[in-house]
C-alpha cells in the first residue's frame, strides 16, 4: 500500500515538474481551458442568481375556490376544514360573499351597478396558498379541489409559473449544451498537449519499457498531467467568474434598487465551485486517457 501511494505520489510531483519547467505554455493552456470553463459557470452563476431574484419578485401561486350560489354554511364550514387540513395546503384565506360585494359597493364607477342588482351574485370563496408551487402539483390540487362537493369553480393562475419554469428549465439545458461542448474543446486540448508530451518524450518511454516499466507506471505522470491542467483550467475559469460578478455586482444592486428590489449578486457556490473543479480535472484526465490510449499504441 505504501509502495503504491509512493508511486502515485512520484508520478504527481513529476507531472507537476513538467508543468512548472515550462511556465508560459503551461500558462497560456491555462487560459484557454479557463476561458471554455468559465462561459458555462458564468451561465451557472447567472442563472442561481436569476433562479433567487424570481423567488423574490414572483408573486406566489394561489388557488381561488369558489363555492356554489346556493351552498349552505355548514358546505362553506366543511369545505373550510377539508382546506385547512389538506396536507398541500400552506394558508387558507375565507372571503365571505359578503365582504366582496361591499368591497365592490365602495369601488368606483361599480357602486352603482352593484346596488341595482336584486341579489349578492357573488359567491364565498377561499384563497388556498400551496407548500409545493411545482406547477404540476398545483394542477393536481386545481382538479382535486374541483371534485368537492358545493365547490362550483377552481381558479389557478398559473401561466407565470409555467412560463418561468420553462424559461428556466430551457436556459438550464443551453447551459448543459454549451458545457458539453466546451468541455470536448478542453478535451481536446489535453489531447493535443499529451500527444506532444508523448512526442518529446518518446526516447525516455522507449528506455522505461526496456528497464520494465509497466504500462499503468508510464501512464501514470501523463494522467496527473491532464488532471493539473484541467485544474489549472479550472481555478482560471472560478477566478474570471468571481470577478465578472464582483464588477456587476454593483450595477446589478443598483438596477435592483430603482424598481425597489434589494438585491446582489452571488458569487458561486461551494457545490458549484467543487463540481466546476472536479468537471476540469476529470476532463484533462479524460483527455490525457484518449491520449494516451492512441499515441503509446503506435
Amino acid at each position: 500500500m505504501k509502495g503504491w501511494l509512493l508511486h502515485h505520489r512520484q508520478a504527481a510531483g513529476q507531472a507537476l515538474r513538467r508543468l512548472t519547467a515550462t511556465p508560459v505554455n503551461t500558462l497560456l493552456g491555462a487560459l484557454v481551458l479557463g476561458i471554455a470553463l468559465a462561459l458555462p459557470a458564468g451561465g451557472e452563476m447567472l442563472l442561481a442568481n436569476s433562479q433567487r431574484l424570481a423567488q423574490r419578485i414572483a408573486a406566489k401561486p394561489q388557488l381561488s375556490v369558489f363555492m356554489a350560489l346556493d351552498a349552505a354554511r355548514k358546505d362553506v364550514a366543511e369545505i373550510e376544514s377539508r382546506l385547512r387540513k389538506h396536507a398541500q395546503t400552506r394558508e387558507v384565506h375565507f372571503v365571505p360573499r359578503e365582504d366582496t360585494l361591499k368591497r365592490l359597493k365602495a369601488s368606483e364607477g361599480l357602486g352603482e351597478v352593484i346596488e341595482s342588482l336584486p341579489r349578492n351574485p357573488f359567491p364565498d370563496a377561499f384563497v388556498v396558498v400551496p407548500r409545493d408551487e411545482a406547477p404540476e402539483a398545483l394542477e393536481a390540487m386545481r382538479t382535486e379541489f374541483a371534485k368537492y362537493s358545493g365547490v362550483e369553480h377552481v381558479q389557478l393562475d398559473s401561466a407565470w409559473v409555467k412560463k418561468l419554469d420553462a424559461l428556466l428549465r430551457l436556459t438550464r439545458l443551453a447551459i448543459t449544451f454549451l458545457a458539453a461542448v466546451l468541455g470536448i474543446a478542453l478535451i481536446a486540448v489535453t489531447f493535443n498537449t499529451i500527444r506532444l508530451q508523448i512526442l518529446t518524450q518518446g526516447a525516455e518511454i522507449e528506455v522505461s519499457r526496456l528497464l520494465g516499466a509497466t504500462d499503468a507506471f508510464i501512464r501514470r505522470p501523463f494522467y496527473y498531467f491532464g488532471a493539473l491542467q484541467g485544474l489549472a483550467g479550472g481555478l482560471v475559469a472560478w477566478i474570471a467568474v468571481l470577478v465578472a460578478t464582483l464588477l456587476l455586482r454593483g450595477p446589478v444592486a443598483e438596477l435592483a434598487s430603482l424598481y425597489g428590489i434589494e438585491f446582489a449578486l452571488h458569487i458561486l457556490s461551494l457545490a458549484d465551485s467543487a463540481l466546476l473543479f472536479g468537471l476540469a480535472a476529470l476532463l484533462g484526465w479524460l483527455g490525457a486517457r484518449l491520449s494516451l490510449t492512441r499515441h503509446l499504441r503506435e
